[in-house]
């Protein structure tokens, strides 16, 4: 996807994502990549939410994880709040992390997501956390970890070592952490 200060999307474009033919959609899908832009996201989250086909699915998880536009955040996360899309959060938190957008002013909802969600989905916001970089305040850090500690005596186990990890982290966030480089 490109980065455009247009606001227009295709009807035409709609069409082909939400055609009955497999091929149509997954062609649009390829396009929206090369020449799309991220006004087409709630389209493309809603496709993810109603078909059916494994490959569209997994082309639409594709671009999602390949999108490199800040623009973009606003509408994974709106797409991760909306509860209609529940079914759809572990793709979704996933490419928040491996798109490698800039999600730490949302620290607090994933944070939730690590304490609420069964493990596949807590296990992802964990991952987009982890990579986050920059630097939270004290009293993020102290509000954040006293839910995660409140959280942990009614995690199982598998949720208690993410939230313990978590909980050693966050002081390393609140210092300052400069980006991974890749």
């Amino acid at each position: 996807m490109k980065t455009e200060t247009s606001k227009k999307i295709s009807a035409q474009i709609i069409e082909q994502l939400n055609s009955t033919n497999v091929n149509t959609s997954i062609q649009a899908i390829s396009n929206l990549k090369e020449n799309g832009n991220v006004n087409y996201i709630p389209a493309l989250v809603e496709l993810l939410h109603t078909t059916q086909h494994p490959e569209v699915k997994a082309q639409l998880r594709v671009l999602f994880s390949e999108i490199k536009q800040t623009e973009a955040v606003p509408f994974l996360i709106e797409a991760i709040e909306n509860k209609k899309y529940n079914n759809e959060l572990q793709p979704l938190v996933s490419a928040c992390w491996e798109n490698g957008l800039d999600f730490s002013v949302h620290l607090s909802l994933f944070i939730n997501l690590v304490i609420e969600h069964e493990l596949m989905v807590a296990f992802e916001a964990y991952t987009v956390i982890t990579n986050m970089s920059g630097k939270i305040s004290k009293e993020i850090l102290e509000k954040e970890s006293a839910r995660l500690k409140d959280a942990f005596f009614q995690a199982d186990d598998q949720k208690k070592e993410l939230i313990h990890d978590l909980l050693h982290f966050l002081p390393d966030f609140e210092r300052g952490i400069e980006p991974q480089a890749y």
